[in-house]
């Protein structure tokens, strides 16, 4: 992690951190299972105990770090089970937003979506995982914001932020990265025709493959 992170700081030392334990986390660099050295990590961040403490709380409150007694805290591990759970909510959850979407998207929210999908492809094509998972979150994330639904909306993310550690191993895969720039296109070429079952079926598709390709980095639940 970079104590300049990439752009300004957040306005306090605890967002500061979280900021920099999410890029951690999304990248890869802290792994699933990996311990969270506390001194550290605040001698790398240049931060004092409290704010990272905080930071961790509210990464565990969301399922990204775990605690453990006498251990100390360490980045979350899913099951396939979990994984699978949670993707059946997200599949729930996103055909709603998507299908409110539809009805409300303008030619401005569309070209939103395109412009943010030339973020995805770029950093595709360069093999840059994390800015790729940025603006892949960026791409879902507007289409899900133009339901409406805001409570749909930090739902979803929510759901998503639970699966940060494992989105950056799906993307660490050329062909995996290659198959997310085809899946979105076909959704935003269902979007402009304002085709709702198609772009849910799309979308379908999309948590699939992840979900197939994940599964064999994961430990079977007991």
């Amino acid at each position: 992690m970079n104590p300049d992170g990439a752009g300004r700081r957040p306005p306090t030392a605890q967002q500061f951190v979280l900021a920099e334990l999410r890029r951690a986390i999304t990248t890869g660099r802290l792994r699933p299972g990996a311990p969270i050295r506390q001194d550290a990590l605040a001698e790398e961040l240049q931060v004092s105990r409290v704010p990272l403490r905080e930071a961790l709380k509210t990464l565990e409150g969301e399922g990204l770090v775990t605690h453990q007694a006498h251990k100390g805290y360490c980045v979350a591990t899913l099951s396939l089970d979990d994984l699978r759970e949670v993707y059946r909510i997200r599949e729930l959850l996103e055909e709603e937003a998507v299908r409110r979407a539809v009805v409300r998207l303008t030619d401005a929210d569309l070209d939103r979506l395109e412009a943010v999908q030339g973020d995805v492809e770029r950093a595709a094509a360069a093999g840059d995982v994390l800015a790729m998972a940025t603006a892949n979150r960026v791409f879902h994330m507007t289409l899900f914001d133009c339901a409406g639904m805001p409570r749909l909306a930090r739902l979803i993310r929510t759901l998503w932020d639970s699966t940060d550690a494992y989105r950056s191993m799906y993307y660490g895969d050329g062909g995996n990265r290659e198959r997310v720039v085809k899946e979105h296109r076909a959704t935003l070429d269902a979007l402009r025709r304002r085709a709702a079952d198609e772009a849910v079926a799309t979308l379908n598709v999309h948590r699939d493959h992840a979900v197939t390709e994940l599964r064999s980095l994961l430990p079977a639940s007991p």
